[in-house]
């Protein structure tokens, strides 16, 4: 699988400077979560939810997690895993192209059951998205996953998800953090991403931000999300891949706000149409805050609808500029350090504080590619829907 894999080579080949790399579910693990991107969430009792993933992974969806959790009603747990295991089955027969598959459970006793009822069909699987996580309720989990593993001999990937109220807690969220640091360091090589669970964290205070604004403006929530960042995502080799938090909006009927998206960008690539039918679907909101996420040290985002993926993805892609600056700040013969003027003369490039950035940089290149100099994320956002 491939990211824009599904737009025609030689509309690629315009877009991209450097295209995307192909990558497998048995890719290494850095890559693979580097290459996440829009995770899409469905219910487990979904009939069609065979057709479904082969659907979204032909539109160009590469991870999706099928839900057992919160998006079904609790009566609906034993129905949700027979069709989940029927619906993989049946798929494993008919495809070897699936995306990235997760399982989102609610207890540890499901991960080796699931795994044990799904025989041949495990092998589409890439891990388990763990609920509500802690050190003391996520240990359990992950000996489960571990167990599962060994049992099946398929490696899986474990994605925990920030979502306890004693995160969200000011007395209790340090020492949260350093039980959630301990359990995932003990299990390092089996945490593929941590995922933050910001609708949750929204619960405990009865808030819901509105389309017009992003998790960061609900200022709450963005004092987790800093938190989480600054304690697990650290660039020192001890942090992890933390995704950013979902978008609740699909459509929006009625604005209290200006649209967030300035309209010279799609004048000049003449997508005037593409940006009212982004605004229509409150898209510019979505936008907004996955720049947020990358500018706050997030990469790929969880997402409940299809037209959400798109969006997440051609903002991913590294721009041109991006690319020259983090290639100059890397060259082996800068290794000492320095400052110098960037390529594009419009910024300071020093090697040693920007060091961790350009490497971040460069992976993201490799799994989302590189734009071309003359295009921007209109261009991509129209190429993947014109698809």
């Amino acid at each position: 699988m491939r990211h824009f894999g599904q737009i025609a080579p030689d509309v690629r080949k315009r877009l991209f400077h450097q295209e995307p790399c192909s990558f497998t579910a048995d890719s290494p693990a850095r890559l693979l979560s580097a290459a996440l991107g829009a995770t899409l969430y469905s219910p487990a009792t979904r009939p069609s939810l065979a057709d479904d993933i082969l659907k979204q992974g032909a539109r160009g969806l590469v991870s999706m997690v099928l839900c057992l959790e919160d998006s079904i009603d609790d009566a609906d747990v034993p129905v949700g895993e027979a069709n989940l295991v029927r619906q993989l089955t049946d798929l494993e027969k008919r495809s070897d192209d699936a995306p990235l598959l997760f399982i989102r459970v609610r207890t540890p006793e499901q991960i080796p059951d699931l795994v044990r009822r799904l025989g041949p069909a495990v092998r589409l699987l890439s891990g388990f998205v763990l609920p509500k996580f802690t050190e003391e309720r996520g240990i359990p989990f992950l000996e489960a996953l571990t167990a599962a593993e060994t049992a099946s001999g398929r490696r899986l990937f474990a994605m925990p998800v920030l979502e306890s109220p004693d995160l969200l807690y000011r007395e209790s969220r340090v020492q949260t953090l350093e039980g959630i640091f301990r359990a995932v360091d003990k299990y390092r090589d089996r945490v593929l991403a941590l995922r933050l669970g910001v609708t949750d964290f929204c619960s405990s205070y009865g808030l819901r931000r509105g389309p017009d604004m992003t998790a960061y403006d609900v200022q709450i929530v963005a004092s987790v999300i800093a938190d989480v960042v600054n304690m697990l995502a650290r660039a020192d080799g001890t942090g992890f891949t933390v995704t950013g938090p979902v978008w609740e909006y699909f459509r929006v009927q009625e604005r209290m706000f200006k649209p967030q998206l300035r309209q010279s960008p799609f004048l000049e690539g003449q997508a005037v149409e593409l940006r009212q039918k982004l605004i229509e679907h409150s898209m510019d909101g979505l936008l907004r805050e996955i720049s947020l996420d990358r500018a706050n040290g997030l990469m790929g985002k969880t997402c409940i609808h299809p037209s959400h993926v798109l969006p997440v993805h051609a903002l991913s892609v590294v721009s041109h500029e991006e690319f020259s600056d983090a290639q100059d700040i890397l060259r082996p013969e800068r290794c000492g350090g320095g400052v110098m003027r960037s390529a594009y003369t419009n910024k300071m490039n020093e090697v040693k504080p920007h060091r961790a950035w350009a490497e971040r940089t460069l992976l993201r290149a490799e799994v989302f590619g590189v734009a071309n100099e003359d295009i921007g994320f209109v261009e991509l956002l129209a190429a993947g829907l014109a698809d």
